[in-house]
C-alpha cells in the first residue's frame, strides 16, 4: 500500500530533505482513512503533506508515513465552487478565471494546494483565503476512529496565517472546501492577475528553490506605540497593518548573507533560497541569524511561518 524510502527532496519546493520511511498519496477520503488505519497498525507517526511549499524537511528525513491528500476535483454551482484539497492553486485560479468568477486574483503566483492554503490561511496583496471560504470539510484523526467534520467560516477560526486546522497540528486533514466567489469582469481580473504576477517576478527570487516567506510579518500592534513612528514609512496592509520582515532583515544588514548553500535573498530578504545544494542545517543557521540580529537591533521577536519536520 505504501511506497517506502522516498526522497522528501522530491516533494519539497526547497529541493531539500532526507528519506521518508513510508509515503502514500490518497485520492479520496476512503483511501486516506485506510492509510491512517495502516499507519496505526504499524505504530508509525503520520505527517500530512500538501504542496511542500512551506516545509523545511531535515536531512534525517521522517521515520513515519508522509500522507498526501491528493483529492482533486472542482465542481461549480453558480458562483460557488466545491474544491478538493489536493487541487493546485494555479489550477483553481485558472478555472475560476475561465468561469469569470472573481475573488482569487490575489492567489496569482502562489504555489501549493488548496488544502495547505486553507490550513495556513494564506494571503497576499491584501486578500486572504478566509475571505471566500464558506465551508470546510475535514477528517479528524485524533481519536480511535477518524470522523468527518464540516465547519462554516467562523468555526474554522481563521487568523493571520493560521486556522483551526493548523492549531490541530496534523490531527485534522482538510478534504474539501466550498468557496463563494462573485461574478467578475474578465478584463479586470486579467489585469489584476498580471499585475500580481509581475510584482512577484520583480520582487521575489523565483529563480531559486525556496519555501516562500520564512517569517510572518510583524503586527504593528505588537510593537510599543512609542516606536510606531520609526516604522510608519514601511507599514503595509497584510490585510491589517504590519511591519514587513523583509525590511527588518534588510536593515539588520543581512541581505545576501549566505551559509553553506543557502542565502538570504538580496531581492527579498524574507526568502532564504537554495543557491547551491543547501542543507536543512544551512537554512536553520540563517533563520537563527535573522532572529538574533532583528532582536538585537529592533527588539522584535520574529515568528516563523514555515513548518519544520
Amino acid at each position: 500500500m505504501f511506497t517506502e524510502n522516498i526522497k522528501l527532496s522530491s516533494y519539497s519546493h526547497y529541493k531539500i530533505g532526507g528519506p521518508a520511511r513510508y509515503f502514500f498519496s490518497g485520492e479520496n477520503t476512503d483511501e486516506i482513512i485506510k492509510a491512517i488505519e495502516k499507519a496505526r497498525q504499524l505504530k508509525t507517526p503520520i505527517f500530512i503533506l500538501g504542496g511542500g511549499t512551506n516545509i523545511l524537511f531535515s536531512y534525517d528525513g521522517f521515520n513515519g508515513l508522509i500522507l498526501k491528500p491528493d483529492i482533486q476535483f472542482i465542481k461549480k454551482s453558480g458562483n460557488v465552487l466545491r474544491v478538493g484539497a489536493g487541487v493546485p492553486i494555479t489550477q483553481l485560479l485558472n478555472y475560476s478565471f475561465a468561469k469569470d468568477l472573481s475573488g482569487l486574483e490575489w492567489l496569482a503566483g502562489v504555489p501549493g494546494t488548496l488544502g495547505g492554503t486553507i490550513r495556513g490561511n494564506a494571503g497576499a496583496f491584501g486578500g486572504e483565503i478566509k475571505d471566500v471560504v464558506h465551508e470546510v470539510v475535514s477528517l479528524d484523526i485524533s481519536g480511535r476512529r477518524a470522523k468527518i467534520i464540516k465547519r462554516n467560516n467562523q468555526e474554522c477560526d481563521f487568523n493571520y496565517r493560521s486556522s483551526i486546522f493548523k492549531k490541530k497540528d496534523g490531527k485534522e486533514i482538510v478534504l474539501e472546501t466550498i468557496l463563494t466567489l462573485k461574478k467578475g469582469n474578465r478584463e479586470e481580473m486579467s489585469a489584476n492577475i498580471e499585475k500580481n504576477m509581475n510584482y512577484r517576478h520583480q520582487n521575489q527570487p523565483l529563480e531559486y528553490p525556496s519555501i516562500g516567506s520564512i517569517f510572518k510579518n510583524v503586527d504593528i500592534k505588537k510593537v510599543p506605540k512609542n516606536r510606531h513612528k520609526k516604522f510608519e514609512a514601511v507599514v503595509k496592509n497584510d490585510p491589517f497593518s504590519v511591519i514587513p520582515v523583509a525590511y527588518l532583515i534588510s536593515e539588520a544588514g543581512l541581505k545576501g548573507i549566505s551559509y553553506g548553500g543557502a542565502m538570504i535573498s538580496p531581492k527579498h530578504p524574507n526568502f532564504i533560497v537554495n543557491v547551491l545544494n543547501a542543507t536543512a542545517n544551512d537554512v536553520k543557521n540563517l533563520i537563527q541569524l535573522a532572529k538574533k540580529e532583528v532582536k538585537k537591533i529592533f527588539n522584535i521577536e520574529l515568528e516563523e511561518e514555515i513548518v519544520r519536520l
